[in-house]
C-alpha cells in the first residue's frame, strides 16, 4: 500500500511538471493521461501547482467554474464541472490590449461573474445561501487555454490544468442579482463585429447562480471555501471560439451590459 501511494505521489508531481514545463517554453505538452486516471488525483496536480504559484507571489481573487455547458461537457467527454483557481495577474481590463503571446491556445467564452461578499464556508449550502451571499454580478469574457496539446483532454487532464484557464475581462457595470434573470439573460458575443457566440444563462447548469452553488459545495467540503470578496467565473453561456492576434472581442449579456476583449498584434 505504502508503494502505491509512493508512486501516486510521484506521478501527479510529474504530471504538475508537465504542465509547468509547457507554460514555461509556450510548447503545449502531451495528455497527462499516462500519469493520472482519477478525479482526486487531478486535483491533487492542480493543488501542487496552486502552491507553487502562491509560492512565486501570485494572489488568488476567486475561481472559475468550467465544463457547466452541456454541449462542451459532450465535445469533451465530460460528464461533470470543474473548477480551477484564478489569480490576479489573470485579470485583464475591459477595452484593454491583451498579449495574446502569454496563452498557448486561447478561447474566448462568454460569462457571468459573481462577486461574493459574505463567506460560504459551512454547508450543505442552498440557493439562498448564495443570493444572499452575492454582492453583485458583471459581464465576463473568460480566456480559457489549455497547456494541453491540441485540446486533447479528459475531465483529469483539465481539471490538473487548472480547468485550463488562461485570463479573464471582467465588465465595470456592476448589477445586484435583484435586477436580474440570470437564467434568461441573453447573450450574444462577436469576434471583429461579426457575432461568433449566442446563448443564454440557461446554457450554465440551468442558471449560473446553480453552477455557483454547485462550487460553493465542492469547495467547502475540500476546507477552502468562497470568502468574501471572490470572484467566480461561472461557466460559459454559449460556444467558445477561437483568439488570434489582432481579434476584438465584445460580450453582451441582457442586464448586466456588456464586455470588451482586445487582443494585441
Amino acid at each position: 500500500m505504502h508503494d502505491e501511494w509512493s508512486l501516486a505521489v510521484d506521478t501527479r508531481g510529474q504530471a504538475a511538471e508537465r504542465l509547468v514545463e509547457a507554460a514555461r517554453t509556450g510548447k503545449p505538452c502531451a495528455p497527462l493521461r499516462d500519469l493520472i486516471t482519477t478525479v482526486a488525483d487531478a486535483y491533487a496536480v492542480q493543488d501542487i501547482n496552486t502552491r507553487r504559484a502562491l509560492d512565486e507571489g501570485r494572489r488568488p481573487v476567486g475561481r472559475k467554474i468550467g465544463a457547466t455547458n452541456p454541449l462542451l461537457q459532450r465535445k469533451f467527454g465530460i460528464d461533470q464541472p470543474d473548477h480551477g483557481m484564478l489569480f490576479a495577474d489573470m485579470a485583464e481590463l475591459d477595452g484593454r490590449p491583451i498579449r495574446v503571446e502569454r496563452f498557448l491556445q486561447p478561447r474566448a467564452e462568454a460569462e457571468v461573474a459573481l462577486v461574493f461578499g459574505k463567506d460560504l464556508s459551512e454547508g450543505p449550502f442552498t440557493l439562498v445561501d448564495v443570493l444572499r451571499a452575492v454582492e453583485f454580478a458583471l459581464p465576463a469574457i473568460e480566456i480559457a487555454d489549455s497547456r494541453i496539446a491540441d485540446w486533447d483532454i479528459t475531465i483529469t487532464d483539465t481539471v490538473a490544468d487548472n480547468a485550463s484557464s488562461g485570463a479573464y475581462v471582467l465588465g465595470a457595470t456592476p448589477k445586484r442579482l435583484t435586477d436580474l434573470d440570470l437564467g434568461a439573460a441573453a447573450m450574444t458575443m462577436t469576434r471583429d463585429g461579426e457575432e461568433v457566440s449566442a446563448g443564454s444563462g440557461a446554457a450554465c447548469m440551468g442558471n449560473p447562480l446553480n453552477a455557483a452553488l454547485w462550487l460553493a459545495g465542492a469547495l467547502a467540503a475540500t476546507g477552502h471555501p468562497l470568502r468574501a470578496g471572490d470572484v467566480v467565473l461561472t461557466g460559459a453561456l454559449g460556444p467558445v471560439v477561437p483568439v488570434e492576434a489582432g481579434n476584438v472581442f465584445e460580450a453582451r449579456i441582457e442586464g448586466l451590459g456588456s464586455v470588451r476583449a482586445v487582443f494585441g498584434t
